[in-house]
């Protein structure tokens, strides 16, 4: 738990100053910090030196004004469910814990948006909308955050039908690296005035400002849901399913992928049922006949696919519990090899390239000899290979770098990307340049100097080494 020996430590000074003015909210203890240095990634954990609990935007501008002034990197932390070591302080500093900033600001159902605090989960969010007849549709899976969420710019499985944080954030309120409270955006549906800075916030990882409040999108409760499962004989075949699904402009709300291994993993996690080949899971939205004509439509391409035992839930409780057991299936994944840790690759390529993109990953893994289910969004053309590792096996996890390092560079020379929600962390700077381009990256340095010329903030994470 000790700082490694090229970590400057925390600042006497700036320690005493915390301590007196938060008193019991401010940490030093072992326990605390690790909790703050860790995340669901496969990284090793790198603990802050003193971890701070803030209750409202002003406290989080004093705790980044004194940082600012020691020069003291500062890293905000919301639950903690990021996959990339978004959260390591890899130069040690203060955490601001978050997750105390959990009011609802304000629902405007007559706008169909909402203020929120940073520390606001995303199901919080949704039952404080509860009689509203309005919902929020953006779903990661794990419960996080919307500050962490708009920070990564997340998006999961109704990305398809609701797009992802990036459409679905108005405004926010952000701290600078010197303490100062910046306001963004509004609650107008557009605006042609200035710089986006909204958008150059939502995805930034902490490395630009601290993210305490946000206004997001919300939507009308749809008029009918209904979700189905359909099986495959072979992966090929239900992904051929979805391109032609898309391609027709079906408007499906949510369609996931996920091969054998994931559903045998989630049937012995969830307790469920369901029979162990290529799956798709699929949601509509809308009118009881949009909903029907949606469904028929993919019924049938399904069925052309071989797609068969194609199974409704239609019940609230039932859709409920499909789409559970599809959320768990990360956990479900780890379970197939106790003491193992997830390195989950996120790559996202055009919908044409789907196909292609999957058929050589399976091939890779075959020579690999690694254990990992696939799990998508393929509806957007992004999925992920939840790669099980023994964190104390340094062979084992080269060649689960190696692997994810080859689909990353295939996902990019297919017109694609490295990372399609879980952004980059420390876990994909590698692949930026070969992405963005030098003359990209070399802006992107240049906005982080302007914004934060002292380097505080979240420091390590997103842009590659220079």
């Amino acid at each position: 738990m000790n700082a490694p020996a090229d970590r400057p430590p925390l600042p006497q000074e700036l320690a005493e100053t915390l301590a007196s003015r938060f008193g019991p909210r401010f940490s030093v203890a072992a326990a605390v910090r690790l909790h703050h240095g860790k995340d669901e990634s496969s990284h090793a954990p790198m603990p802050p030196d003193a971890v701070v609990f803030a209750e409202s935007t002003a406290e989080v501008a004093e705790i980044v004004g004194l940082c600012h002034r020691y020069r003291t990197p500062v890293i905000a932390f919301g639950t903690g469910t990021s996959l990339e070591g978004h959260l390591l302080a890899v130069q040690g500093g203060v955490c601001i814990d978050l997750s105390a900033l959990n009011q609802v600001i304000a629902v405007r159902q007559e706008d169909l948006d909402a203020t929120v605090q940073c520390g606001v989960t995303r199901k919080a969010l949704n039952a404080a909308l509860n009689g509203t007849g309005l919902f929020f549709p953006i779903d990661p899976g794990a419960d996080a955050s919307l500050g962490g969420m708009a920070a990564t710019r997340a998006s999961g499985t109704n990305a398809v039908r609701y797009g992802t944080m990036r459409e679905n954030v108005l405004g926010m309120t952000v701290i600078l690296p010197d303490g100062r409270i910046l306001k963004t955006g509004g609650r107008a549906r557009k605006s042609a005035a200035g710089y986006d800075l909204t958008r150059l916030m939502v995805g930034s990882e902490g490395t630009l400002g601290i993210i305490t409040e946000l206004t997001v999108r919300l939507y009308p409760v749809p008029e009918a849901i209904s979700s189905a499962v359909c099986t495959f004989p072979t992966l090929s075949a239900a992904v051929k399913t979805v391109i032609q699904t898309i391609q027709l402009g079906v408007p499906v709300a949510r369609i996931e992928l996920l091969d054998t291994l994931a559903i045998t993993a989630i049937n012995r996690h969830s307790k469920t049922a369901l029979r162990e080949a290529p799956t798709l899971f699929f949601e509509f939205h809308g009118s009881p006949t949009g909903v029907k004509e949606q469904a028929e439509t993919v019924q049938e391409i399904a069925s052309d696919h071989d797609g068969q035992d194609f199974e409704w839930a239609t019940r609230p409780e039932d859709r409920t519990r499909l789409w559970q057991a599809r959320h768990d299936a990360y956990y479900a994944g780890i379970g197939l090899k106790p003491g193992c840790r997830a390195l989950t690759t996120d790559v996202c390529v055009p919908i044409s390239r789907l196909a292609d993109c999957i058929d050589e990953t399976y091939l890779d893994l075959e020579a690999s000899g690694l254990i990992a289910p696939l799990v998508g969004h393929v509806g957007d053309g992004n999925f992920h290979m939840v790669l099980l590792v023994d964190p104390d096996d340094a062979e084992e996890l080269g060649r689960a770098k190696g692997f994810a390092s080859r689909l990353a560079q295939r996902a990019i020379r297919m017109d694609g990307t490295c990372t399609g929600e879980h952004g980059i962390g420390i876990g994909k700077q590698g692949y930026m340049t070969l992405e963005h381009g030098e003359v990209a990256i070399d802006l992107m340095r240049a906005i982080k100097r302007a914004i934060d010329p002292d380097n505080i903030l979240n420091p390590g994470k997103i842009l590659p080494p220079p």
